[in-house]
């Protein structure tokens, strides 16, 4: 897919995100709810995190240079930082607002017209959402990712939104509009939480246990006797493409043409096993007497201990920086 066609939901997305927030502030126009009100807001969230979003995603899909030579993929994780700070900040507007109003009262009307705006709302924001998750995924987009659960989220608020409402509406207690609101709020606010602590993470490089673990599983299913051991794995991601950091244990008595083939037997097995572009920098380790214990090679004429079992390796012992040994 071409970078027109990776931008093209995320336009459409932005499109109909407007439309949504002219439909809320309607809603809310009519019902004068804080509840609607909330929605409605965070809707001005979307709009603004969607221009945004589209900005670093168009970014980050160039392709490295000079001045980037990882290319441009973390402006990702500053646009899902961006959109959760607008999130929080949303949430504690409506907190304030709805606790004020619970002292100062005002009355609610028109909430069957507001709960249909409502309900419209929430099935197109749940279908967007999934369908930029989805993409998200499959590209390996946080910014994509993010907002399509975002939007998915504003359709789970819809709905316990209109229960809220109905009642409401059937009881005329007024003040459970401002209890919905704060309650929503609050829920808003962890959700904004949520991706400002994912993308602090990618800011910093914290190690990606999910990406880790699916590698170490591939490549242990893949792996040849020549790879010895492997450890000292380091994985980050640059937007859509990952990076990769290892050692590999090879024999210590190969060439330096023997060990480029193999290290290089080991990079294009990766690059396949992979559904992301990744890029990789190995470092070659000399086997040790020692490593006897765990090396399958069977036709090894320089072995010094008996072969005692295989290493099974795991996330715990590949990202641990030290060679493993049979225990």
């Amino acid at each position: 897919m071409g970078k027109q066609g990776h931008l093209r939901l995320p336009i459409i997305t932005l499109v109909v995100g407007v439309i949504l927030l002219l439909l809320k502030f309607l809603a809310w126009w009519w019902t004068n709810s804080n509840a609607i009100l909330t929605d409605a807001l965070e809707s001005i969230i979307n709009i603004v995190a969607g221009v945004f979003a589209l900005y670093s995603l168009s970014l980050s899909l160039k392709p490295k240079d000079e001045d980037h030579p990882y290319g441009h993929g973390k402006i990702e994780f500053l646009s899902a930082g961006f959109e959760g700070a607008l999130i929080l900040i949303a949430g504690l507007v409506i907190l304030f607002k709805s606790i004020w109003d619970i002292s100062h009262p005002h009355e609610v009307t028109g909430l069957d017209v507001g709960m249909m705006i409502t309900a419209l709302s929430g099935m197109i924001n749940y279908m967007m959402g999934f369908f930029l998750v989805r993409q998200g995924k499959g590209m390996g987009s946080i910014t994509l990712e993010a907002s399509g659960k975002h939007l998915k989220s504003d359709a789970y608020s819809s709905i316990g939104l209109i229960l809220g409402l109905a009642i409401v509406y059937f009881t005329d207690w007024d003040v459970l509009d401002n209890i919905i609101a704060i309650i929503f709020g609050a829920i808003i606010m962890f959700t904004g939480y949520g991706l400002l602590r994912r993308s602090v993470a990618g800011i910093m490089d914290e190690a990606d246990e999910e990406l880790i673990r699916a590698f170490v599983h591939d490549i242990n299913k893949n792996r040849i006797d020549d790879w010895i051991d492997l450890h000292n794995v380091r994985m980050i991601q640059y937007g859509h493409n990952l990076h990769l950091d290892c050692h590999l244990t090879l024999p210590w008595y190969y060439d330096t043409r023997q060990s480029h083939d193999s290290m290089k037997q080991f990079e294009e097995t990766v690059k396949e096993l992979s559904d992301r572009p990744i890029e990789l920098f190995v470092h070659v380790d000399p086997c040790e007497p020692i490593s006897c214990q765990i090396c399958q090679k069977q036709d090894c004429k320089k072995r010094l201990e008996s072969f005692e079992s295989r290493i099974n390796w795991t996330f715990e012992n590949v990202t641990a920086n030290q060679k493993h040994i049979h225990k």
